[in-house]
């Protein structure tokens, strides 16, 4: 190109040369207006034949001529894809012949993944610019293959083919793959079915993928590799399930444990083996038999073609116990079982493992008092029990501890006579009363009112507690339904026949208040005695009341022996104390008067005659009399 504009500019130059030696100016004179022709050696040079010897054409013929030179070109568009020859190689650059007007260069860098690229060669690219600022032709190989990968990683998502591609780096939430030259993105989610947390160890790795999503807009793919495992993992599952049939038995590798079984691998399929399927006996979770990665022998219970869904058996490979139960086994047997189950109405002894027998409440002790039996038994414990009833048809079997031993109830007048004392342990606290154990068996309660003279309960609880021992008396005994009445404060004497006299009305004693509510207080009073206050009898001289904890002085107003009731009053003692005080007053005034009455009959008496002084003797006197008599009113 060079070449060409220097040629046309020395053309132009000449061309400039010759206008002007036409055009200068020659000398003028007077000579008439029409000069005479003169002829000369170059009249004949025809000027339309340049110094190349080539004629100038006509307008319409060099626009013919152009349209024939440019229809010996390609016809191209920005952004195509054509093919070229490589016709030359430098240092950064390659020169390709795409059959255009130029030749046009690309980066060497774009042929990194071609080894031995050489002149001669085709290769693909892509038009970038047909001309840019410089005039040159902009072309891209890179761009070519970015536009053929995505031709064929659409058409493989429409296809569901498998494609293969190079893990290149590792990125945020994943991986960054190349497919067919293109950077797609494999989320860890996808990388495999069990959650991978190493994303490096892929980095470099070629793998087989499937594109499960791509968006046009942006040119964006999403490939998985998980969605080929899980389709060779279905299709294993689809033989697997078309084979399986109830009963059959198959070899399997625990792959997870959870509370309620275990899921074990069948070879591409999976199966649950639930918990009460793992052992004829009772296990709290799955982990006490199975352990993880464990190779069992399991059969096949049921399955659902649907839901793709196996029960295994794990315990069903083995005969049930109650199949094999020792002939010596029978009702009468004495037999030794650990607790597996606990309930309100018992608890589950297994005597063999999937042999368990039943010790109902009734059956712990031959007392007839209530048993709590998630107190009696713990979970493990081993307990021996003799064999009530036993039906191995239905598979269930009745046991009872109390039997183990002789009925105490038998010779109970022997051991616990009427009013025979004793010592016993707390067993159960009720609303009512307090449930006594003398010795295994036998135990009666104490009615809550028996178990104090002097105070009030509103529970047993406030008294004693379960677990402590106490002292009780016989009071009854009801051999027939099992009971016994026992007493507690009958261990003393009546203090209430003693106490009349000590509280009598009217008599004032120190006292703590211990409760107090809207009706009045609780007092405690000595010798152990409780009181009751009415709330009006709690006032004090200054308005205010008596309060909880606080001691003051109180008076008996009520002492009932039979319903074991004192009333106090702090009020009484200083409205009392007012009302003495007053009668005090007005006895004293009474005799003050009483006194000037007889000291003026005696004047009256000793005189004779009257006198201005003694006249004014006798008015002073009468003043005080009038002014005692006015006190006492």
């Amino acid at each position: 190109m060079n070449l060409i504009n220097k040629q046309l500019n020395a053309d132009a130059q000449e061309n400039a040369a010759a206008t002007e030696a036409v055009d200068l100016p020659t000398a003028t004179t007077n000579a008439p207006e029409v000069a005479p022709v003169i002829e000369t050696a170059h009249d004949d040079f025809d000027w339309s034949i340049d110094k190349r010897n080539v004629s100038h054409y006509a307008e319409a013929e060099r626009v013919k001529y152009d349209k024939v030179y440019d229809n010996t070109f390609i016809q191209i568009e920005d952004a195509e894809i054509v093919k070229g020859l490589v016709v030359a190689l430098t240092k950064t650059d390659v020169v390709i012949n795409i059959g255009f007007k130029s030749d046009g260069l690309v980066s060497l860098n774009e042929f990194r993944d071609v080894q031995g690229l050489k002149v001669g060669d085709e290769v693909e690219v892509m038009v970038v610019e047909k001309e840019d600022r410089l005039g040159n032709l902009h072309l891209s190989r890179k761009s070519a293959r970015i536009f053929r990968a995505w031709e064929r990683i659409v058409e493989v998502h429409k296809t569901g083919e498998v494609v293969t591609g190079t893990v290149t780096s590792k990125t945020k939430g994943g991986l960054i793959v190349d497919v067919f030259g293109m950077e797609t993105f494999l989320p860890g989610s996808q990388i495999d079915v069990k959650p991978v947390t190493d994303y490096d160890q892929f980095v470099g790795k070629t793998m087989e993928f499937k594109v499960v999503k791509i968006n046009e807009t942006i040119k964006n793919a999403v490939v998985s590799h998980k969605a080929l495992i899980e389709s060779d993992i279905e299709a294993q599952r689809a033989e697997i399930m078309s084979k399986l049939e109830k009963g059959q038995v198959l070899e399997g590798v625990v792959k997870n444990i959870t509370d309620f079984g275990a899921f074990m691998d069948l070879g591409g399929l999976d199966g649950l083996l639930y918990i009460t399927d793992i052992s004829w006996g009772r296990i709290s979770h799955p982990g006490e038999v199975v352990k993880m990665d464990q190779k069992l022998q399991v059969v096949v219970l049921d399955f659902d073609d649907d839901k793709k869904r196996i029960s295994l058996g794990l315990k069903q490979l083995t005969p049930h116990p109650w199949d094999v139960l020792p002939t010596d086994l029978a009702e009468g047997t004495v037999v030794k079982g650990k607790v597996v189950n606990i309930e309100d109405y018992g608890a589950f002894l297994e005597i063999q493992p999937g042999v368990e027998g039943l010790v109902h409440v009734s059956e712990i002790t031959w007392a007839n008092t209530p048993i709590n039996a998630k107190e009696f038994f713990k979970l493990g414990d081993e307990h021996e029990a003799k064999v009530v009833t036993l039906d191995k048809d239905a598979r269930k079997m009745s046991l009872s501890i109390k039997q183990m031993s002789q009925d105490p109830w038998n010779t109970i007048e022997n051991k616990f006579p009427e009013n025979s004392k004793h010592k016993g342990l707390v067993k159960n606290i009720t609303p009512y009363g307090v449930f006594v154990e003398m010795e295994p068996g036998i135990g009666g309660m104490i009615h809550i009112s028996d178990l104090s003279w002097l105070k009030r309960f509103n529970h047993p609880s406030d008294y004693t507690k379960v677990g402590e021992q106490i002292d009780i008396i016989i009071l009854s005994i009801d051999k027939e339904n099992r009971k016994l009445q026992l007493g507690h404060k009958q261990l003393e004497e009546d203090p209430w026949n003693a106490l009349e006299e000590t509280f009598a009305i009217g008599s004032i004693h120190e006292g703590t208040v211990t409760r107090k509510d809207d009706k009045g207080a609780l007092v405690q009073l000595q010798y152990g005695l409780e009181g009751f206050a009415p709330n009006r009898h709690l006032n004090k001289e200054d308005g205010s009341q008596v309060k909880a904890d606080e001691t003051a002085q109180f008076v008996v107003i009520e002492f009932d022996r039979n319903e074991k009731r004192i009333v106090l009053s702090h009020a009484r003692i200083w409205e009392q104390h007012i009302a003495e005080e007053k009668e005090v007053a007005k006895k004293e005034a009474k005799a003050e008067s009483d006194n000037t009455k007889k000291a003026v009959k005696n004047i009256q008496a000793k005189v004779e005659k009257s006198t201005l002084g003694d006249l004014g003797a006798l008015a002073e006197i009468k003043a005080k009399l009038q002014e005692g008599e006015g006190d006492t009113k």
